[in-house]
C-alpha cells in the first residue's frame, strides 16, 4: 500500500496543489498530513484534486481547528493520533521529540512533521518517515513523502 505524506504546508497553495498532482501521478491509496496546514482554505486542494481519501492530526500553527474540521469533514485529529491503514496500525504526529522511541510499539509507519527537515529511517518493522515542509517557507525546499507499507520503503521527492 503506497502512503503520500505531507507536513507543513502552512499554507502554499501552489505546493500544496503540486503536492497532490504528485499523490495522483504517483496513484497513492492514501494521504498522511502531520500538520500545521494553517487556515481552514489551505485543504481545498485536498478535497478538491486529490484522488485518494487523506487523514491527518493538527500542529503547533493550527489555530482555526473548528474550521480545519469543517473543511476536512472530521478527517483531523489530536496530535498524535493512531489509525488503521488495511491491516497496519500507523502514528501521525506533527511534534514527535522521539521518533525511535514510538517505533518500538509495533507501528508499521511514524510519520511525524514540525521539524521541516526530511527524514526516512527503517527502525525493525516500522518505517519513520518526516516528509519535510511540502510549504518550502523555512529552508527553502519543498518535499513530500510516498511510503510504501509492504516493503517499508520510502523516498523524499521534491517539488
Amino acid at each position: 500500500m503506497r502512503i503520500g505524506i505531507l507536513s507543513d504546508t502552512h499554507d502554499n497553495m501552489p505546493l500544496i496543489q503540486q503536492a497532490c498532482a504528485l499523490f495522483n501521478s504517483r496513484e497513492v491509496e492514501l494521504v498522511l498530513h502531520c500538520g500545521d496546514y494553517v487556515a481552514p482554505f489551505s485543504l481545498n486542494p485536498l478535497n478538491q484534486i486529490l484522488k485518494s481519501d487523506y487523514v491527518g492530526v493538527f500542529g503547533n500553527n493550527d489555530g482555526e481547528k473548528k474550521g480545519l474540521q469543517r473543511i476536512a469533514q472530521g478527517k483531523i485529529r489530536p496530535s498524535p493520533a493512531e489509525f488503521t491503514i488495511g491491516r497496519w496500525q500507523v502514528l501521525v504526529a506533527h511534534e514527535l521529540a522521539h521518533p525511535d522511541t514510538a517505533a518500538g510499539k509495533a507501528y508499521r509507519l511514524v510519520a511525524y512533521g514540525h521539524t521541516h527537515r526530511p527524514e526516512v529511517q527503517r527502525k525493525g518493522d516500522t518505517l519513520i518517515v518526516n516528509p519535510g515542509e511540502c510549504g518550502g517557507w523555512l529552508y527553502g525546499s519543498s518535499t513530500v513523502a510516498i511510503a510504501d507499507l509492504e516493503t517499508l520503503d520510502a523516498e523524499i521527492i521534491r517539488l
